[in-house]
């Protein structure tokens, strides 16, 4: 069985140039030609005319559009040659005037179309200031190639106001593509500053939230260099205790080993949460907060609820996930007076259940406005990040009256007994 023929190749453009430069030419030359075939209309609907339009077929008839073809082939390269481009619709009428004489004259709006187009993509594509000297160019060019034929046509007192009215008509000529481009170009300028903007934004946030996870890490490790210290002092004391014990009370020493295994593990257990987390020394003390603490951070219109009653919330949690339970309430405190200001809040600390504690900081909707701030917080994502590092689970979002809620469940250290030997 024969083998099926390949695909025909997919025709390719030059390098650089595009569809949209192909149709450019083709729609100018389209027009030119039009223009060109209707021009002995007009021409007959004005008798006097003293430059009657060539016919077609005639010899200056193919010497208009040979120029607008070689027009068409400078607009291609308008945007990616825009220098080249220009001179050569600009010579073009300067050549046929001179060659076709009355021709050139009847056809010189047509060839000024190539030019209108030719400046506004070359303008467009590139900054004015690389085309200022060949616009400048092109308008003489074309003031040269429009004023002769005209001033032959007019008495020599009228020659210098032709010349002037060819000038005006070449800097109206090219002004037709170049206000439009330069319309184009600053609004081009505007959205890619805008963009430029909205990534320097962005990168700046990016940046907050990297400076602001940084220093939640080194606050926690901080934190946890004081939590160890504090258990490792204990441990160091309780065998010391333990060393005078082991003579005469040896079932008090074997307590006292107990207790020093759990401390160890709990210290131990938060460390392999925080490995990998550095601790700058910068002089600064921080104290180990417990739930127990929790209570000092109510204030005025905040409403606490411990349940049970008179029941220690701490009893069980591990000392790092007291503390994430703390900073979870102090924050989430922080955002009520920031975000739903004179709002009703009630902190709720559930102790009932003997594998968990439940924190939930609860507020109504904002007395008033907020006052808005220049910097977004990222209280939730430090919040986040400790409930992660203590295996608790963190909730949030709005309630349904309007308000919103934090909960964070803490899970309970196993208790010695449930600990296998």
């Amino acid at each position: 069985m024969p083998a099926a023929p390949p695909p025909p190749a997919r025709a390719t453009l030059p390098r650089g140039l595009r569809r949209a430069d192909l149709v450019a030419a083709g729609v100018t030359f389209v027009l030119g030609v039009a223009g060109l075939l209707a021009l002995p209309a007009l021409a007959a609907m004005e008798p006097a005319e003293p430059d009657p339009a060539p016919p077609v077929g005639a010899p200056g008839w193919w010497l208009v559009v040979a120029a607008l073809a070689v027009q068409a082939g400078a607009v291609v390269v308008a945007r990616v040659a825009p220098r080249s481009a220009l001179l050569v619709v600009a010579v073009v009428p300067l050549l046929v005037g001179a060659a076709g004489g009355g021709t050139a004259v009847a056809a010189s709006g047509l060839l000024t179309l190539a030019v209108v187009v030719a400046v506004y993509r070359a303008v467009v594509a590139v900054p004015l200031a690389r085309v200022r000297a060949v616009l400048a160019a092109a308008v003489v060019l074309l003031a040269v190639a429009s004023a002769p034929a005209a001033a032959e046509a007019v008495d020599a007192p009228e020659r210098p106001l032709v010349v002037l009215a060819a000038v005006a008509q070449a800097l109206a000529v090219v002004a037709l593509g170049l206000v439009p481009a330069l319309i184009v170009s600053s609004r081009r300028a505007v959205r890619e500053a805008q963009a430029g903007e909205l990534r320097a934004l962005a990168g700046e946030q990016e940046a907050r939230v990297r400076t602001a996870l940084a220093e939640q890490r080194t606050a926690m490790a901080r934190e946890l260099h004081d939590i160890a210290a504090h258990h490792l002092s204990g441990i160091a004391l309780m065998a010391s205790a333990i060393d005078r014990q082991i003579g005469t009370d040896p079932e008090a020493a074997r307590q006292g080993v107990r207790e020093v295994r759990d401390q160890s593990r709990v210290v131990l257990a938060d460390l392999r949460r925080l490995v990998g987390l550095l601790r700058e020394d910068d002089g600064a003390e921080t104290s180990a907060l417990t739930l127990a603490a929790v209570p000092d951070l109510v204030g005025d219109g905040v409403t606490l609820e411990v349940l049970p009653a008179g029941a220690d919330p701490g009893a069980g949690v591990g000392p790092l996930a007291q503390l994430a339970g703390y900073r979870m309430v102090q924050e989430a405190l922080a955002n009520v007076r920031a975000h739903a200001p004179d709002a009703s809040c009630r902190v709720t600390v559930d102790a009932r259940a003997a594998d968990a504690v439940v924190l939930t900081v609860r507020n109504g909707p904002a007395g008033r406005d907020p006052v808005p701030s220049e910097h977004g917080g990222h209280g939730l994502r430090g919040m986040r990040e400790r409930a992660e590092l203590v295996g608790a689970d963190l909730r949030h979002g709005p309630t349904p009256d309007g308000g919103w809620e934090v909960r964070l469940v803490l899970p309970r250290e196993p208790r010695p007994e449930e600990v296998a030997p």
